[in-house]
C-alpha cells in the first residue's frame, strides 16, 4: 500500500495505524519519520511511475498529500490546484493502470454552509474559496480517471498528534494571554486523526466506490470546541469571549455551516467515528497539550 502526504498530520498517522499484515510505504515532499519516499512529486507523471516501478506494486493508495493552507490558496490558486487537484490526476490514474484501489481524502469546504442539516453524499457542492474549489477540482479528477476504484472520503475541523492545529494553537494563546475570542458563528464537527486514520484504512480495504464523509459524532462552534478544549486541559478559568466570523476576517470564506452526515461510512464499518468530546479527551491522553 502507498500513503502519500506521509510527513503530514494525518499521513503520518496513517502510516502509524497500518493494519496488521499490510505493508505501506509513505511518501512525501518533506522528509520525516514516516516517510520511505521522501522527494516524489505526484504532479509528475513519470515521478509517479517511478514510485511504482522501485517501490511496488501497491494494491491501493490512500491520498492524504494536499496543499492545506487555506488562506494561501486565495492568492496562489494555480499553485493550489496544481497540488490538489492535478496530483490527484496523476495519482488516480496510475491506480487506474495498475488495478489499485484508491482513497483520497477530500474537505467539507466543498459546501457554501448554507445548510442547516448535515450535507450528506449527495448534496451538491458549492465552494466558497479557492481551497474549496481546488479540492473539488481533485475529487473530480479521481472519479473521472478511476471510477470503478476510487473512494472520497471527506472530513473536517481535523487535528491529531504531530501537527499544527486548533487545539495546540487555543492553548498556548490561553496560557499566553489569559483571555480568548473565538468565533461562534460556524458550526461544524472536530475530528481526530486518530479516529479517521483507521476509518480510512477500512474504506480502502473494502469494495466500495463513490462518497463518503468521515467526521466525529455531534457539532459545536469553534466557541464551544474552545470551551471543550480549555476545560479538558484545566484552563477552565481563562477568559472566554463568543465573537462573529466577521470581527476576524480572513481571505478566504469560510462555510458557517459544514457538519457532515457520515452515516454511509458508519454503515460501512458497523460504527460511526467517535462523538467529538470523547475523541477530544482521547487525543488529549495520548497528546497533553
Amino acid at each position: 500500500m502507498l500513503v502519500t502526504g506521509a510527513a503530514g498530520m494525518l499521513g503520518s498517522q496513517l502510516v502509524l495505524d497500518v493494519p496488521a499484515g499490510t505493508e505501506a510505504v509513505g511518501t512525501d515532499l518533506a522528509a520525516g519519520a514516516h516517510v520511505r519516499v521522501p522527494g516524489a512529486d505526484l504532479t509528475d507523471a513519470a515521478a509517479v511511475a517511478a514510485l511504482w516501478r522501485e517501490h511496488g506494486p501497491f494494491a491501493g493508495v490512500i491520498h492524504a498529500a494536499a496543499w492545506t493552507a487555506v488562506d494561501a490558496a486565495e492568492e496562489r490558486e494555480p499553485d493550489a490546484l496544481r497540488v490538489n487537484a492535478d496530483a490527484t490526476r496523476v495519482v488516480a490514474r496510475a491506480c487506474a493502470q495498475h488495478g489499485a484501489r484508491l482513497v483520497a481524502v477530500g474537505t467539507d469546504f466543498v459546501f457554501d454552509g448554507r445548510a442547516r442539516t448535515p450535507y450528506g453524499v449527495d448534496d451538491e457542492p458549492r465552494p466558497l474559496s479557492a481551497y474549496g474549489r481546488t479540492k473539488l477540482a481533485g475529487e473530480r479528477a479521481a472519479l473521472e480517471e478511476h471510477p470503478g476504484g476510487t473512494a472520497i472520503v471527506r472530513t473536517q475541523w481535523l487535528y491529531g498528534p504531530r501537527g499544527a492545529h486548533f487545539p495546540r494553537t487555543i492553548v498556548k494563546a490561553a496560557r499566553e494571554r489569559g483571555a480568548l475570542r473565538v468565533v461562534d458563528d460556524q458550526t461544524g464537527s472536530p475530528t481526530t486523526t486518530l479516529e479517521l486514520a483507521p476509518a480510512l484504512w477500512d474504506v480502502l480495504a473494502s469494495e466500495a466506490t463513490g462518497i463518503f464523509h468521515g467526521a466525529c459524532e455531534g457539532a459545536c462552534t469553534w466557541y464551544g470546541f474552545t470551551a471543550a478544549i480549555l476545560a479538558e486541559c484545566g484552563l477552565g478559568a481563562v477568559e472566554l469571549e463568543p465573537c462573529e466570523t466577521a470581527d476576524f476576517p480572513r481571505p478566504a470564506p469560510r462555510p458557517a455551516y459544514s457538519v457532515l452526515d457520515s452515516s454511509r461510512l458508519a454503515a460501512l464499518r458497523g460504527r460511526p467515528l467517535a462523538p467529538w468530546r470523547d475523541a477530544l479527551r482521547g487525543y488529549l491522553a495520548l497528546e497533553p497539550l
